[in-house]
C-alpha cells in the first residue's frame, strides 16, 4: 500500500478548526469526516455532551416539548456552538444528549446493529456515500420537516422522506497557487491533468477505506472514467508518483506546500480556499479545481423506535434553523442547503460551492462501493 500510517481521514470540518486556530480550522466532513473525524474540531471528541434545560414548546412542528433527554448520533466532527445548543434546550424543554461512535460510516454500521432497540432518537452526518445504506436498513422513521427549504428538495434521497438534507460541501483538488506563480507553472485542471507527466509527484490524495474525501474522489473518478476504467486511471496516478496517504489532516498539514510540505495539489475541500487568505484578506493563496469537486450531503434522520421521537423531530427543525444554518460555516465548514441564509464574505469570495459537482446517486454508490474499493486495493496494494 502506497500510504502511511495515519488515523482517519475526515472532513473539512478539521480544516475550519485547524487552521482558524493556528491562524487566532475537517469534514465531509463529515467530515466527514469526513465528514468523517479527521482533524475534529474541539469539543467534537466522541464524548457525550449535556446540557441543562426548563420545559417549553418544541420548535416547527415537531409537538410540544414534555422536557427530558433527546439523544442524537453524530459523526465525531459535529460540533455547534454552546449557545445555539442553550437555546434549543431552552425553547424546546429537552436536554440534547450527544453521541459520536466514529466517522459517517460507523454511525451507519452503529444504527443497523442496534435496529430494534436503538440507543440515539436521532442521527445526524449520514451522507450521501451511506444514505442508502441507512434507507434500505429500515433504521429511520419517514419525517419531512416544515422548516425544509426549496432549495434542499433536490437533495433528498431518492425522493424519499427517511433522511433530511442538512448541509453539504465539495471534495475538490486544491492547488497551492502561490507555489506555481512562484514556480511559473500552469496548475492542472482536472483529474485526467493528474496523470500527466507535467505533475508528477506534485500530489497527495487519500485512501478511500479510511478517508471520506479519498471515497469521495474514488467515486469522482468513477464517474469521469467509467466502471472499466477506473482502475487504469488509479494505475496511471501511481505511475505519475500521486502519494496516498490515509488522512485528510496528514495530506493537508504535513504534505501540503502550502503548511510547508512537497507536493502542491492536495485533495480538499472547494471551502479550503476560504481559510488561506493572505495577511489582509484580500485574496487566498490556494484554490479548489471545480472541475474535480465531487458534491458530498450530510442527513439527519429520526431513529425508527426511538424512544423520543417528538424530540427527534424537534432537534431536526433546529438543525434547519436560521441560526444552525447560519452557523454551519465557521462550525463545521459545510455550505448550509438554505440557499437564503448568506455565505460568510471570504466564502462567497474565495470558497463557493461548485456550480457543476460530480455526483452520483446514492443508490448506485451503495450497490457498488465495496466492489469499487476492492478494484482500488489491487491497483494501489498490488
Amino acid at each position: 500500500m502506497h500510504s502511511t500510517t495515519t488515523r482517519r481521514g475526515g472532513a473539512v470540518l478539521g480544516l475550519a478548526s485547524a487552521i482558524t486556530l493556528t491562524l487566532a480550522g475537517c469534514s465531509l466532513g463529515g467530515g466527514d469526516d469526513e465528514s468523517p473525524d479527521d482533524g475534529a474540531p474541539a469539543g467534537s471528541d466522541g464524548t457525550t455532551t449535556e446540557g441543562s434545560a426548563s420545559e417549553g414548546p418544541s420548535s416547527g412542528g415537531s409537538g410540544p416539548g414534555v422536557g427530558g433527554e433527546v439523544a442524537l448520533v453524530a459523526h465525531d466532527s459535529f460540533t455547534l456552538p454552546d449557545e445555539l445548543i442553550e437555546a434549543f434546550e431552552a425553547e424546546t424543554g429537552y436536554t440534547l444528549v450527544v453521541t459520536s461512535p466514529g466517522d459517517a460510516g460507523s454511525v451507519v454500521n452503529d444504527l443497523l446493529l442496534s435496529a430494534g432497540s436503538p440507543s440515539a432518537d436521532v442521527v445526524y452526518g449520514i451522507d450521501n456515500a451511506y444514505a442508502s445504506r441507512a434507507v434500505d436498513g429500515q433504521v429511520l422513521e419517514a419525517y419531512t420537516s416544515p422548516e425544509l427549504p426549496a432549495s434542499a428538495e433536490e437533495l433528498l434521497v431518492d425522493g424519499g422522506d427517511e433522511l433530511t438534507p442538512i448541509d453539504f460541501g465539495d471534495v475538490c483538488l486544491n492547488v497551492d497557487t502561490a507555489w506555481f506563480e512562484a514556480e511559473g507553472r500552469t496548475p492542472p485542471a482536472t483529474f485526467e491533468d493528474l496523470a500527466d507527466p507535467e505533475f508528477a509527484d506534485l500530489a497527495v490524495v487519500t485512501d478511500p477505506n479510511v478517508s471520506s474525501p479519498g471515497l469521495a474522489m474514488l467515486v469522482g473518478t468513477v464517474a469521469e472514467s467509467g466502471e472499466d476504467g477506473f482502475a487504469d486511471y488509479w494505475q496511471r496516478l501511481l505511475d505519475n508518483g500521486v502519494r496516498v496517504v490515509d488522512s485528510w489532516s496528514d495530506a493537508y498539514y504535513v504534505d501540503f506546500t502550502f503548511s510547508g510540505g512537497d507536493r502542491p495539489v492536495v485533495l480538499s475541500y472547494s471551502s479550503s480556499p476560504a481559510a488561506t487568505l493572505t495577511e489582509d484578506g484580500s485574496a487566498s493563496t490556494t484554490a479548489a479545481l471545480p472541475e474535480t469537486c465531487v458534491r458530498q450531503v450530510e442527513y439527519a434522520g429520526v431513529v425508527e423506535g426511538a424512544d423520543n421521537p417528538e424530540g427527534a423531530r424537534a432537534v431536526i427543525d433546529w438543525l434547519l434553523s436560521e441560526d444552525v444554518q447560519s452557523a454551519l460555516p465557521d462550525a463545521m465548514y459545510m455550505y448550509p442547503v438554505d440557499d437564503s441564509v448568506a455565505l460568510p464574505e471570504a466564502w462567497a469570495e474565495f470558497a463557493p460551492p461548485a456550480e457543476d459537482p460530480i455526483e452520483m446517486p446514492a443508490a448506485e454508490v451503495d450497490e457498488h462501493r465495496e466492489d469499487w474499493l476492492a478494484t482500488w486495493d489491487e491497483v494501489v496494494g498490488g
